[in-house]
């Protein structure tokens, strides 16, 4: 039997990526209840060797494989050069990783991904085994995490936004951009625009002009200017404003994902969807998910100032 047509039937999924602490194995498991709900088998495979606190029990856990903190004693590694030689090792073994998954056929998949960004700008192995999962018919989109924290500095903004086109290019699959931890972008302070300039990433210059305000990044202007045209240029960087608490959040980037890989769910479960999101919203319920969430944003911003009126 080829590999190619080993368990030929197809399986679909997501790769979550993202930067540490972007609330990837939050995402992985509150997508799992949140699709469960709707009656899809979902099964959670965790890859990165860093994670040893995981919330929930992981269908597969690369641990049974190879671990960071082995890594790191026998070879005398530090974090990132022995979270690279795992990737390399898993690339190495993608026999083990394809027999795992034998077991998991029939299951919508969340692969739980490490935390470095090195891994999904330019080193190759977690690439090359997103490739081999295409090969055993797995039809998967990658689902990059940002924490929202960085709408609130322009600066990290165009980093993010750079970041984000580098390993869209990179890791070559249908990509979906999620702006994380829509709940607590408040406590971070106020936007310099509103949240659907950020999610849309709409004309970059107005983010330039607001940086030139700094006395540091005056110096750079040029340097900001020469990032956003590529970035503008290539016109692919968008983002989903994403609150795990939030149902109505959750069914906006299922949807954006299952339209990436591929999925079309069937009679069943978009009747268990419509009765989930009637208990979830109500009837009434007429914005789309991102001005909810800056309706949200502005009346905590606007209440935030009231509070201040009062101190004085």
């Amino acid at each position: 039997m080829s590999e190619g047509s080993r368990g030929s039937s197809l399986a679909f999924g997501q790769v979550v990526i993202g930067p540490p602490g972007s609330g990837k194995t939050t995402y992985c498991h509150a997508m799992r209840e949140f699709l469960g709900r709707l009656g899809r088998s979902v099964a959670v495979v965790n890859l990165d060797p860093a994670n040893e606190a995981l919330p929930c029990p992981c269908a597969l856990d690369i641990a049974e494989l190879v671990t960071l903190p082995d890594v790191m004693d026998s070879l005398g590694l530090g974090p990132n050069g022995g979270l690279i030689y795992c990737m390399e090792y898993l690339e190495a073994n993608a026999d083990w990783l394809r027999d795992k998954l034998q077991g998991l056929r029939g299951h919508y998949v969340l692969f739980d991904c490490p935390g470095q960004v090195e891994l999904y700008t330019h080193h190759e192995s977690l690439k090359n085994v997103f490739g081999q999962l295409a090969k055993w018919n797995f039809r998967l989109a990658a689902v990059h995490l940002v924490d929202s924290h960085y709408c609130t500095d322009p600066g990290k903004f165009i980093s993010v936004l750079c970041t984000s086109l580098s390993t869209m290019l990179h890791v070559e699959l249908p990509h979906v951009n999620v702006l994380s931890k829509m709940d607590l972008i408040e406590q971070y302070g106020k936007l310099a625009f509103n949240l659907d300039y950020y999610t849309e990433v709409l004309d970059l210059s107005y983010l330039v002009d607001h940086l030139a305000s700094d006395p540091f990044f005056r110096n750079f202007r040029r340097l900001n200017e020469k990032l956003v045209e590529v970035i503008e240029d290539y016109s692919l960087v968008s983002f989903v404003p994403l609150n795990v608490q939030d149902k109505q959040s959750m069914r906006q980037v299922m949807q954006a994902v299952d339209k990436a890989n591929g999925y079309s769910f069937g009679d069943q479960e978009h009747r268990s969807l419509e009765a989930l999101m009637s208990a979830a919203v109500g009837a009434d319920f007429h914005f789309s998910s991102t001005l909810a969430v800056q309706e949200k944003y502005v009346q905590s911003q606007d209440k935030a100032v009231e509070e201040e009126v009062m101190d004085l």
